[in-house]
């Protein structure tokens, strides 16, 4: 149960090349034009502060602009909209990330994120090579604060995969000592599925999670997505429940048809009481992502595609024998 079978970092590891390739293509001219008009004030620091300052307009979404030695130390003051802040000149920057890890055959590099010291936020910082007369004299350094910068149209979204991860190392090493205990839930399973599936098909809950060794249920609905509703185990035993919530039609767009809700939720009936020691403690199901969520006693969590879930031929099946 706890081999992991995808690389769980694959697509969104894509979707941030994607974001960082172009916001590196953003920068790469004006912060060429910068660096070339600081070249030729160099020695000056007064007017390299002034040229910064009307720099920094230039390129977008930064928040400060500042030069340095090929050592990483500072000889201007930081340029930000607010005007110059002195507090940095002289300052060593060699051991920060963004300079320690700069590759020597690119002119400009744009570093991976990491916390600034003065905000305490995700920033990343472009290093630009500045030449003059052929010669290597220095660097320029833009700060960007992620939250600043736009991204693509294109949002990432849950690939369509079995994900299998590994839990806490203390409780899978002691799973073959424990045997599930019957809970309340447990007691009432076959009276609880029905109140689930009604509560998704008519009530607007699109996102469900059960939690078996509990006795409890967390569900979002349609209505109100923002804010989760934690149903208790008289809740959940109480077909009324459903009067607390609106009516809604099940939603055209739903990965998930709302004819396969009832073998889902009886699948998980099943994994819990399969195994007395390897069992289900919880699975949810989100009818838009397609996406079933199990996690076991020995901590191991699966993420699968609801239909994957389903098909008993299907390489989730396959290790569970």
């Amino acid at each position: 149960m706890d081999e992991i079978k995808a690389d769980t970092r694959g697509s969104l590891h894509e979707h941030i090349l994607k974001q960082r390739a172009t916001l590196y293509n953003m920068l790469v001219d004006p912060m060429h034009r910068a660096a070339h008009r600081c070249a030729q004030v160099w020695d000056n620091k007064a007017q390299l502060d002034q040229t910064l300052l009307s720099s920094l307009h230039e390129i977008p979404y930064c928040k400060y602009l500042y030069a340095l030695t090929p050592e990483g130390k500072q000889i201007s003051d930081n340029a930000a909209h607010e005007g110059l802040i002195h507090n940095d000149f002289g300052r060593d920057r060699s051991q920060r990330p963004y300079f320690k890890d700069l590759d020597p055959a690119k002119d400009m590099n744009l570093s991976d994120a990491y916390i600034s010291l003065r905000g305490e936020r995700p920033s990343v910082t472009a290093i630009q090579k500045i030449y003059r007369d052929n010669r290597h004299i220095g660097y320029l350094g833009a700060d960007f604060d992620l939250r600043d910068l736009p991204i693509t149209k294109d949002f990432y979204t849950e690939p369509g995969r079995w994900r299998q991860i590994k839990g806490d190392p203390a409780i899978r090493g002691q799973v073959f000592q424990q045997h599930r205990v019957q809970s309340m839930l447990d007691d009432k399973i076959d009276d609880v599925l029905p109140v689930l599936e009604e509560l998704m098909l008519d009530n607007g809950v699109f996102h469900l999670k059960l939690h078996f060794s509990s006795s409890r249920a967390t569900l979002w609905l349609i209505d109100d997505p923002y804010r989760y509703q934690l149903l208790e185990y008289e809740d959940l035993v109480d077909p009324d429940i459903c009067l607390a919530f609106p009516h809604r039609p099940y939603p055209h767009d739903a990965l998930v048809p709302k004819e396969q809700l009832r073998p889902i939720l009886d699948t998980f009936r099943h994994l819990r009481f399969a195994d007395d020691t390897i069992y289900l403690r919880a699975g949810s199901i989100n009818i838009f992502n397609g996406i079933v969520g199990l996690n076991f006693s020995c901590d191991g969590s699966h993420y699968i595609p609801f239909d994957q879930f389903l098909a008993r031929d299907s390489a989730f099946w396959g290790d569970q024998d």
